[in-house]
């Protein structure tokens, strides 16, 4: 499979003067430790994509090895230039031709599957990566979450699974719910043992962030959507390989 996109064009978003940068050292802080609450430390972690470098640092710390892949090298010079005591090994490759002989005993895709063009072949080609025993995580963005759904009710979206400028910005190809996640993963050959909510956002950011008291705020609406991850942000699932 050849791969022609050229994943460098987006990565000025991947940085501190990117607008969304509040929620994402939100989002990016909290969803890797409630993945290490549920991973026994020390095992192999196999992580796509670097992002905003804030889950290789939390995944490194925590694991015996670290691998992340990545297809931009601009990503990746910026991470290993703010980040040069970081522990793991960096590859750099397409998801669809990233190749291994090694297995792992986790695999994190988080916010992937929404900029691949094909989330299938990437869920379906990681297979063989995870050990018989392991957990893949997946984490992506929610298009029925609540403050779209209130949008749409608004007419300010006219439609949940559209994207808007900052999707476009970001690379996203595709809006996500509940349902359509789990049809792609077990679709897959995996089986779903758990999900949970990211980020219950019930009132634009700006409204959130002029509430009193609003960092105990925001982590009550991060710890009450854990319940919630059809109305979430963002949605956490956990998933191991399907039994035959």
């Amino acid at each position: 499979m050849t791969i022609t996109r050229n994943l460098d064009e987006e990565s000025s978003e991947y940085n501190k003067e990117a607008k969304t940068h509040f929620e994402n050292d939100l989002i990016l802080n909290w969803y890797p430790q409630r993945i290490l609450k549920r991973i026994v430390s020390g095992l192999d972690i196999l992580e796509l994509g670097i992002g905003h470098g804030y889950t290789p640092l939390w995944f490194a710390e925590n694991a015996g090895k670290h691998v992340v892949v990545d297809g931009s090298t601009v990503v990746i010079e910026q991470f290993k230039r703010t980040h040069p005591g970081y522990s793991g090994k960096i590859i750099h490759s397409f998801f669809e031709e990233f190749d291994s002989d090694d297995s792992f005993d986790y695999i994190v895709m988080g916010f992937v599957l929404e900029h691949v063009d094909e989330p299938l072949v990437v869920l379906e080609r990681f297979r063989k990566f995870l050990k018989p025993t392991g957990h893949l995580f997946v984490v992506v963005p929610n298009g029925k979450s609540l403050n779209r759904r209130l949008g749409h009710a608004m007419g300010m979206i006219d439609d949940l699974y559209s994207l808007n400028s900052n999707d476009l910005a970001l690379g996203h190809k595709r809006q996500y719910c509940l349902d359509t996640l789990r049809q792609d993963i077990e679709q897959a050959g995996y089986e779903i043992s758990h999900q949970e909510g990211v980020y219950l956002k019930p009132l634009p950011l700006h409204i959130l962030q002029g509430i009193e008291n609003a960092d105990q705020n925001f982590q009550a609406l991060m710890e009450v959507g854990i319940d919630f991850p059809e109305l979430c942000v963002a949605m956490l699932v956990e998933a191991k390989l399907a039994s035959l």
